[in-house]
């Protein structure tokens, strides 16, 4: 069964809008966000702690298992398409990691 990770750029509602689209489409059961694991460097009581470099959207992200490759592309073109709408960005790993 393929597994899809991606990485969503946006508010948390987006992540959310992004995360109940692929739970409706056909086939797909199984829609998760897993946890950062890459740490931050600065922490709260840091120096540059609320600077505008560090006030942007959020980062999220999805791992989707598919029944089949078809179902691959059609969650790729239908995440694109809301993407798009909701002006955020989407990064999808490489097609060969989608088989691990």
């Amino acid at each position: 069964m393929p597994v899809m990770r991606m990485r969503v750029t946006g508010s948390d509602d987006h992540a959310r809008a992004i995360g109940n689209l692929l739970q409706s489409i056909d086939g797909i059961e199984h829609v998760e966000e897993v946890a950062d694991l890459m740490p931050r460097l600065d922490d709260d009581d840091s120096s540059s702690a609320g600077l505008p470099d560090d006030q942007g959207p959020g980062v999220h992200e999805l791992e989707v298992e598919a029944p089949n490759d078809l179902a691959v592309q059609r969650v790729r073109d239908a995440v694109e398409a809301l993407a798009f709408d909701l002006d955020v960005l989407v990064e999808f790993e490489n097609d060969a990691d989608w088989n691990s």
